[in-house]
């Protein structure tokens, strides 16, 4: 479990499993991915019960102590085990879901062969003209030169985990792209546990972004069994474990009517922050409940806008709303100028210096094909405009995060 002095070594060592004394810097998925899966909740019992409970202490005096109705997982707030039964019965534990939730595929298997051959996100042409005019400008260097720069700040050590929260606006904005985006960057540049979490359980598509083949623990069903005494290991025995030391929490297992109250979903960001260095969170478009929390509770926000008149009007006038309230909300706060065709119908420079205008930083992400058709996010296939622009985003969008206690 990881202390104050050295917590993000602490959580890549108990990730992997290993002793202090063997533990090592380098990062080895594939080891921890076998360890999570020794500790997977798909075995006969979760984390959780597998560990051994506290035994009762010895009374000078016994005395007939009342027994706990069966069933019961849970005390009544704010009554401590003493007062309940005695200072010779453990404390007890929060009730565990009734039974283990059934893995179900993101995609249903009747529709998987519908999927075409995913493209690059620009065509070979455009690559090649690309790459001509690169060599010609001598432009290679600066922009190997402002990578490293960017990567730099990406990987900046965290005293406490970070949270990120993504939304937008209205649906079709992109808000997942966005997310998945910035996940898999984090992943990329960072040493530690990165963390997506998906507090949108109206049928969202962030698994099916991230490349996740099926989906088990919930959103929902983790604020129900997450305990402060749970190791790392025991932690990630319910999420879905993606490249790069990144794991995946969803929000549903695409199906209808699920649902996530504010309340669940604090308790699950509270318990988990501590083990993950990044945690970018998808939420549900505005005015949700959830979403309100979230981006209240997080170190930064980003909300995802389509290269549209109507998508810029909607979210000048979001923002100028947001200069009323504190400072710090709209200083932490990143416009993604999402293009979704090749030729956006209006002038989308002008448009990111009239938001500018309102004190949030915008960035502008290009259209790519590869995003456009939808589908896993496969980053050798984008576009290198997109990967260069998407790195910029998580770059800024961390730093903000940084200013934000």
């Amino acid at each position: 479990m990881p202390n104050g002095n050295n917590w993000q070594g602490d959580v890549l060592r108990d990730l992997r499993g290993t002793p202090p004394q063997q533990h090592a810097t380098g990062n080895d998925p594939a080891q921890s991915h076998a360890q999570a899966q020794r500790r997977s909740p798909a075995q006969e019992q979760s984390p959780a019960q597998q560990q051994p409970h506290p035994q009762p202490q010895p009374q000078p005096q016994p005395q007939p102590q009342p027994q706990e109705p069966a069933g019961t997982g849970a005390r009544p707030p704010g009554r401590s085990a003493a007062a309940s039964h005695g200072p010779s019965v453990p404390p007890t534990r929060r009730q565990r879901p009734a039974r283990s939730p059934d893995s179900r595929p993101v995609v249903d298997s009747a529709l998987t062969g519908t999927a075409r051959r995913p493209q690059p996100g620009e065509s070979a042409a455009a690559r090649i003209s690309r790459a001509v005019r690169r060599i010609a400008s001598s432009s290679a260097a600066r922009e190997v030169a402002e990578l490293t720069r960017t990567a730099e700040q990406i990987q900046q050590p965290v005293t406490t985990g970070r949270q990120i929260a993504v939304t937008s606006i209205r649906g079709g904005a992109g808000k997942t792209t966005v997310a998945a985006l910035l996940g898999t960057a984090y992943a990329h540049y960072r040493h530690d546990p990165v963390l997506l979490v998906e507090a949108d359980p109206a049928l969202g598509s962030l698994p099916l972004r991230l490349g996740a083949e099926s989906l088990r623990w919930t959103t929902a069903d983790v604020a129900d069994i997450v305990e402060p005494q749970m190791s790392l290991l025991d932690v990630t025995g319910y999420l879905v474990q993606l490249p790069d030391n990144a794991w995946l929490l969803p929000g549903s297992q695409g199906r209808i009517g699920a649902m996530l109250d504010t309340a669940a979903y604090e308790r699950v960001m509270v318990a988990l922050r501590r083990y993950f260095g990044v945690t970018v969170v998808d939420c549900e478009t505005l005015p949700a409940e959830v979403a309100r929390v979230a981006l209240s509770a997080a170190q930064a926000r980003v909300l995802a806008v389509p290269a549209t008149l109507d998508g810029i009007s909607s979210t000048y006038a979001v923002l100028q709303w947001m200069q009323g309230l504190p400072r710090h909300m709209i200083a932490g706060t990143v416009v993604a100028l999402t293009s979704t065709t090749s030729r956006p119908g209006i002038d989308v420079e002008a448009a990111a210096e009239r938001l500018r205008s309102t004190g949030a930083a915008v960035h502008v992400l290009p259209h790519d094909r590869h995003l456009a058709a939808g589908g896993e996010l496969r980053t050798e296939l984008l576009a290198r405009p997109t990967r260069l622009a998407a790195t910029r985003l998580a770059a800024e969008v961390f730093q903000l995060s940084q200013k934000r206690r």
